[in-house]
């Protein structure tokens, strides 16, 4: 996924720098070198998007729960805030792409997402610098856990609606209109 990605922007940029003269701001900062969740979603995975939820989501609901709950909770809530919008975000992704009745597994992807990112910010606030995974463990375990739970919740509602067949489908157009202007 993170490759045809990069792709498409790689080839959405390429005109705006010659045609336009400007460069568009990177989406990605080398995610498969993450060492945790916390680092992948907010510092490596859709950067855009990521700043957009931080100013959204994030920063809004961090600052009224730390009012009502206290700031160790309102940071949780305000994670969870962050990947629910996501994930409905997600969910109507999917419909637009698929046009098939929402099954909810996207949505509880994000919401895993989150309790998990939440407790290992808290994990690492209970030990304080005094013991880390070296980065190599922790970079293949946020991998794996990425992995999983992506193709067990993430991947089987696009893939059992055939989106992948039609977006190769239409990568097969563009390279062929590509092919005939050139």
């Amino acid at each position: 996924m993170y490759i045809g990605i990069e792709t498409v922007l790689a080839l959405v940029a390429l005109p705006a720098r010659t045609i336009l003269g400007f460069e568009l701001e990177p989406q990605f900062n080398e995610p498969y070198l993450t060492t945790s969740l916390q680092d992948f979603w907010a510092r490596r995975w859709n950067l855009m998007v990521s700043s957009v939820l931080r100013e959204t989501a994030y920063n809004p609901v961090r600052r009224a729960s730390v009012l009502i709950i206290g700031p160790k909770w309102a940071q949780f809530m305000a994670i969870m805030a962050s990947f629910v919008v996501s994930a409905l975000m997600h969910e109507a992704i999917y419909y637009y792409l698929s046009r098939a009745r929402p099954t909810w597994e996207v949505t509880l992807f994000f919401v895993l997402q989150g309790v998990s990112t939440g407790i290992e910010i808290a994990a690492k606030r209970a030990v304080r610098d005094t013991w880390r995974l070296h980065r190599v463990v922790s970079g293949v375990l946020t991998l794996g856990f990425l992995l999983l739970t992506g193709n067990w919740l993430f991947f089987p509602q696009l893939l059992r609606n055939g989106v992948h067949e039609k977006a190769i489908k239409e990568y097969s157009l563009i390279v062929d209109f590509v092919k005939l202007v050139l």
